[in-house]
């Protein structure tokens, strides 16, 4: 009879734990919660239109129950495309997991209109649009005219290509031993001088510049000849 007894009362202890292991699984509802929060804030500002589905969190799992979940991109992560979201838990010994998700962004991007050769500057002519889903094509697509216009090809482009950022640079607009005018300027003044450029520069780029009295300084090549120096 103590034996039964003993064995009933293992039964319900093993019973206890193993009920108390089933309640010790994090619901997946929240998990997907942290992540749908994480994406209507992540996709705030992409083109055209956007929309996503979440993978799937696994409902037997063994994550300690959390409330505290804060989401995110892993470092490196895609911004769209297949991706993952990292949910951590905050909580002290929490846990953290990478949910699969995919963000697919329809809308028009740039394909060249006509063959491109390598240092021909883009023009509206060599421009076109098509309609795709950004997910599917390669990373740095251009969407917009302005970051193509005026730029020149680094490589010769067959027409029909979608434009990447990889295959347009900024253009030389000063060039190594060119005059130059330099303008100086700060709150409240503003200085010209003449110089000889030492050095080519895209716009945007720094040059030097050696002035009339011999003096080398350094400022931003701008379009027109122009380098402009900030006080």
């Amino acid at each position: 009879m103590k034996r039964s007894l003993s064995a009933f009362a293992f039964l319900l202890v093993l019973s206890g734990v193993q009920a108390t292991g089933a309640l010790a699984r994090q619901d997946p509802a929240l998990v997907k919660d942290a992540v749908e929060a994480f994406l209507r804030t992540q996709i705030r500002g992409l083109p055209g239109d956007v929309s996503y589905t979440i993978g799937g969190i696994d409902p037997a799992n063994r994550l300690a129950p959390c409330t505290a979940l804060e989401a995110g991109l892993p470092a490196g992560a895609k911004s769209w495309g297949r991706t993952s979201v990292t949910v951590r838990c905050q909580a002290e010994r929490g846990w953290t997991i990478f949910v699969p998700v995919h963000i697919r962004v329809v809308t028009d991007y740039l394909v060249t209109a006509m063959p491109l050769a390598q240092g021909q500057t883009v023009t509206p002519s060599d421009l076109a649009r098509q309609r795709g889903d950004l997910s599917d094509l390669p990373a740095g697509i251009l969407t917009d005219e302005r970051e193509a216009l005026g730029r020149t090809a680094t490589l010769s482009i067959a027409a029909g290509r979608p434009l990447r950022a990889d295959m347009l640079r900024q253009p030389v607009v000063i060039l190594q031993n060119q005059t130059v005018k330099v303008i100086s300027q700060g709150p409240g003044f503003q200085v010209t001088n003449e110089g000889r450029s030492l050095n080519n520069g895209l716009d945007g780029q720094i040059v030097q510049v050696r002035l009339a009295n011999g003096q080398i300084v350094s400022g931003v090549a701008r379009a027109g000849g122009v380098v402009e120096i900030g006080f």
